[in-house]
């Protein structure tokens, strides 16, 4: 081990053991080899998973492709694709559906008629990040204005009902130097868990003439307790006001009299003044 150019000897303890006798091993070597079969299938997953998605994204960028879904069973894999143009994925009679299956299949060895390939159409296509990020790079591809564009697609992403956007696009925008452009909208935040549950985050590359521009796009999700259109559960800091319940109209207080009530003398009535009689003579 070196540090600094300077070569230190890392010194273990060395474990105790009575000469003749083989130092005992905490696992056994079907547990150790149980352990490297789930870690191996779990590498395995994860990158099947981002191999599927970056074939998607390449293959169904112009129906607006969306992310998605892998579903296994005992009998057969499902994969559920969720992209903006349903029609388009499924193409006439199912014709363009039946190639990907049939490309994907080839690709990962699966079954004859183990793999099933399903299109959903997304419902809110305003709060998915990756379908304005596609949207955002046609645009810029069709020769709009870097900030027309990129407010075009906040004003959209507001009205769909989102808590807050950012759209960040750099590179050599007009000038020969490259820069970076932020467009904000509303509230967001950027980290703990929070984060990864209501933030919605996507990042695409367009090829332009003078060059590539990079355009990143986050959607910040309200709260659902449906599940539709966010998260089931609520920020830990939000804070809900309770209307406070309606009190009771309090009576003027009343005392009770034991003993024989006092009967109460009327006040005497005031006199009228005397009326002077006229003298007669």
């Amino acid at each position: 081990m070196r540090v600094h150019g300077i070569k230190i000897r890392a010194s273990l303890p060395r474990p105790q053991r009575s000469p003749g006798h083989r130092l005992a091993s905490t696992h056994s070597p079907l547990e150790d080899s149980a352990v490297v079969i789930r870690v191996q299938n779990f590498v395995a997953d994860g990158v099947f998973r981002a191999e599927l998605g970056e074939f998607f994204t390449r293959e169904l960028a112009e129906e607006g492709y969306s992310g998605c879904e892998v579903r296994v069973t005992h009998a057969r894999t499902e994969i559920i694709i969720r992209a903006t143009h349903t029609q388009e994925v499924l193409g006439d009679k199912g014709r363009r559906i039946r190639e990907l299956t049939s490309l994907v299949q080839k690709r990962f060895k699966f079954p004859e008629n183990s793999l099933e390939l399903y299109a959903e159409k997304v419902q809110n296509r305003g709060l998915s990040a990756v379908a304005q990020c596609e949207s955002l790079r046609y645009k810029l591809l069709g020769g709009l204005a870097v900030r027309r564009a990129c407010y075009g697609v906040l004003r959209f992403v507001m009205e769909s009902g989102a808590k807050g956007c950012e759209v960040v696009v750099s590179g050599k925008l007009r000038a020969a130097r490259a820069k970076s452009m932020k467009f904000t909208d509303g509230f967001m935040i950027h980290s703990g868990q929070p984060a990864r549950d209501f933030v919605d985050y996507a990042v695409r590359h367009v090829l332009l003439r003078q060059g590539v521009l990079g355009i990143k796009v986050k959607i910040m999700k309200g709260w659902d307790p449906e599940g539709r259109l966010g998260p089931r559960k609520p920020l830990p800091d939000t804070v809900t006001i309770i209307e406070p319940p309606i009190d009771k109209l309090i009576t003027e207080p009343l005392s009770e009299q034991k003993g024989p009530q006092e009967q109460a003398i009327p006040p005497p009535a005031p006199q009228q003044p005397l009326e002077e009689q006229p003298v007669v003579e």
